[in-house]
């Protein structure tokens, strides 16, 4: 894409009305919009990030069974009625029209997946599924705080999962939970799965999944041993205290970020919808029910917060808007020019995600500009690139400069 063309530009200043690092950094780069507090609309920069973690995860849902659906954002009252969710989850949207009918957007999908599963999982055989989708929430936050971590209209993915048994949903939970972590791997980010409270969803022990970061919302305790890790506000341990699972190690306390978790439904929702299924002897069995979620746009709020710098935003090559940023140094139609246009066109012939920064505007504009940007890879076309061949390329995260050729430019594993 030409930089030219994108219709967007940087601001050398943050919004005043903005604390949060990621909001500060997302607004200026032009990877977001701000409607209201809570509610932000994906630029062209944006909505690409977004598509790129969204990717990950549907790869990893896909991996463990997961068949993707596309539920209804427009709720009838009357599924949240049954639940008992009308009137006890506080943040629900209500609507009223003009029929007198009254509505919701949705802020979960229960009420809306359980009726669907109901009408097609009739028999055992029919059983393990797991149904998920990635869409919009809508969750009427009182204080909607910490730019696009926590807002009041967000991009999410919810799998509902069934099961005979509980002891298939344990199974299933532990293929998730691995699911989870590979998809934090592969973002970048070092996650912890976290025991807390079901909250407002379930009774039952759940559990969230905890990216660390000293811009985070929650305080945990994590064993620097084994894998244990709980929410600190619901555990009566202390920072430095043995671990009680692995005994072999203590118990460190950090800041954390929430984005994603399991809870275990039971059969709360199978009962509400009279959802039954004919077991192996042909009697009426209720199905246990599994949610699993990931905040798909908090997590592109926790990765600008946790890795952008004083100089902007810093993406991984798995979630950048592009793969390279190319800089030409040129004038009008000067050879610099001409060599960056030639470039340019060969690293699209080549499958390079490429943001060809084509503008006359000054060197130390645009090298500032690059790196509010945050896109992985600089290449620099200068006048060393029209005398010699050679193209000054910079590393966004550590800074390394290396020259390269326009071969290595165009090779496979560059």
């Amino acid at each position: 894409m030409r930089q030219s063309q994108l219709f967007t530009k940087a601001r050398r200043e943050a919004p005043a009305d903005e604390v949060s690092k990621n909001a500060q950094l997302l607004v200026r780069a032009g990877f977001v919009h701000k409607e209201m507090a809570g509610v932000y609309s994906y630029l062209p920069l944006g909505r690409r990030v977004l598509e790129k973690i969204e990717r990950v995860v549907r790869e990893e849902m896909d991996a463990v069974g997961g068949q993707e659906i596309r539920m209804a954002t427009l709720h009838p009252s009357e599924p949240w009625k049954q639940t008992g969710a009308w009137d006890s989850v506080d943040v629900v949207f209500k609507l009223m029209s003009r029929t007198e009918k009254e509505y919701t957007v949705g802020q979960s999908e229960e009420e809306i997946v359980t009726p669907i599963a109901r009408e097609y999982l009739t028999s055992y055989k029919d059983l393990p599924v797991a149904i998920y989708q990635i869409g919009q929430k809508y969750r009427d936050e009182l204080r909607a705080k910490s730019g696009i971590m926590r807002g009041r209209e967000f991009t999410m993915k919810d799998m509902y999962s069934f099961h005979e048994t509980q002891e298939d949903f344990d199974r299933f939970y532990a293929e998730v939970k691995e699911a989870y972590l590979k998809i934090y791997s592969r973002l970048g980010l070092i996650a912890k799965a976290t025991e807390a409270s079901g909250g407002a969803f379930t009774t039952k022990l759940s559990y969230e999944f905890m990216v660390l970061t000293d811009a985070g919302e929650d305080d945990i305790l994590y064993c620097n041993h084994c894998s244990y890790c709980v929410n600190a506000e619901i555990s009566d341990q202390k920072e430095g205290n043995a671990c009680t699972r692995c005994n072999a190690g203590e118990l460190s306390r950090a800041k954390a970020s929430e984005v994603g978790n399991i809870f275990d439904l039971g059969t709360k929702y199978a009962k509400d919808f009279s959802f039954t299924y004919k077991d192996r002897e042909g009697k009426d069995q209720l199905p246990i029910m599994g949610c699993f979620g990931i905040g798909i746009s908090r997590l592109m709020g926790v990765i600008a917060e946790t890795f952008g710098d004083e100089k902007g935003l810093v993406w991984s090559l798995s979630v950048a808007p592009f793969a390279v940023h190319l800089v030409s140094l040129g004038k009008g139609d000067d050879e610099i020019s001409k060599v960056a246009e030639a470039l340019y066109v060969d690293l699209q012939k080549a499958g390079v995600e490429v943001l060809y920064d084509d503008r006359d505007l000054r060197a130390g504009e645009k090298f500032a500009e690059s790196d509010l940007l945050g896109i992985p890879k600089r290449v620099i076309v200068g006048r060393e690139a029209v005398a010699s061949g050679v193209f000054e390329v910079v590393d966004r995260a550590t800074g390394k400069v290396e020259k390269k050729s326009r071969e290595a430019l165009l090779a496979p594993s560059a």
